[in-house]
């Protein structure tokens, strides 16, 4: 969705944007090319093979820089480069990237045997076969059904708790093969019975849902009056947080809405800039994984 982040964005040609999940550079060099030689792009990412496989020419730009660090640090990232509060925009698209899931080694995708990782950073926390290996039942089926929205979290969990039991499960396919055998199989499948279970452990591993909350509440303070705010979710989860904090940061507090005097602290912080978008049908044919996309922008208030 570049032609509508870029359009969402408004790049001034001397503006200072940031580029929150940088991933493979994609939106970065969309963003670089309408700026100016007296703009300036900070990306993000705390995954090391995207930091490694930046390409030369984007190192080599001094309009450019790259953090390896969690978005969710945003505020402080910026603030550190002298810039709090003078961001022209903000870029977010949400989730794993497709490098991420094309490679087998890093574990996200059930559909390639490999480790059973799922870390965004390998370097820290835990992986999700250590973490299986010790996650109580009920905790396993709570956050089945509450990150992955599984109709059949309890079957899920039951079946992982009883092979563990046998062996620990430490491969991708292990895994998906344990949920697709406890899951029913009615009518025609259209699509993978471990999609959902693998969309909640890899968000909980990489605590996903809280990532996006606390970058959100820090893109506010660092927007420059008018900075745009432009995020891309791919699932209902992380959309429904995305479409209430802007609603919320658009309406003045509960406690003066709808009085005539209100005072700054708790005017709207943000304006609505139309509706969610999502992909276009070339692009949706070009990259099938652009379907679930949506894209909503706010403006930071004056």
């Amino acid at each position: 969705m570049i032609g509508p982040v870029l359009e969402g964005l408004r790049i001034k040609s001397d503006g200072c944007y940031v580029d929150a999940t940088f991933g493979r550079g994609g939106h970065s060099r969309a963003i670089l090319d309408a700026l100016g030689p007296e703009g300036r792009l900070i990306a993000i990412d705390r995954d090391p093979d995207a930091i490694g496989a930046v390409p030369g020419a984007l190192r080599d730009d001094e309009r450019f820089e790259l953090v390896r660090a969690e978005y969710a640090g945003i505020g402080d990232i910026v603030r550190q480069r002298g810039v709090g509060g003078q961001i022209d925009g903000i870029l977010m698209d949400i989730g794993v990237s497709s490098p991420q899931l094309d490679d087998g080694s890093r574990g996200f995708s059930f559909l390639r045997d490999g480790p059973l990782d799922m870390r965004m950073d390998p370097d820290a926390g835990v992986s999700a076969a250590a973490w299986l290996a010790d996650v109580d039942e009920q905790e396993l089926r709570r956050i089945l059904k509450t990150l992955g929205e599984e109709r059949y979290a309890a079957r899920i969990a039951r079946a992982i708790v009883a092979a563990r039991r046998t062996a620990p499960i430490t491969r991708t396919v292990e895994l998906a093969d344990i949920v697709a055998g406890a899951v029913p199989q009615r009518g025609p499948v259209r699509r993978h019975p471990a999609t959902q279970t693998f969309q909640a452990i890899r968000v909980f591993i990489n605590d996903e849902l809280g990532q996006l909350r606390r970058a959100l509440e820090q893109a506010v303070d660092v927007l420059a009056s008018g900075g745009r705010l432009c995020v891309i979710t791919f699932h209902s989860l992380e959309d429904r947080i995305v479409k209430r904090f802007m609603r919320d940061s658009s309406r003045e507090a509960e406690p003066y809405r709808g009085m005539p005097e209100v005072p700054a602290e708790f005017r709207p912080q943000l304006t609505l800039v139309g509706k969610a978008l999502t992909a276009s049908d070339a692009e949706i044919e070009a990259n099938p994984r652009a379907r679930s996309a949506r894209l909503r922008i706010a403006e930071r208030a004056a």
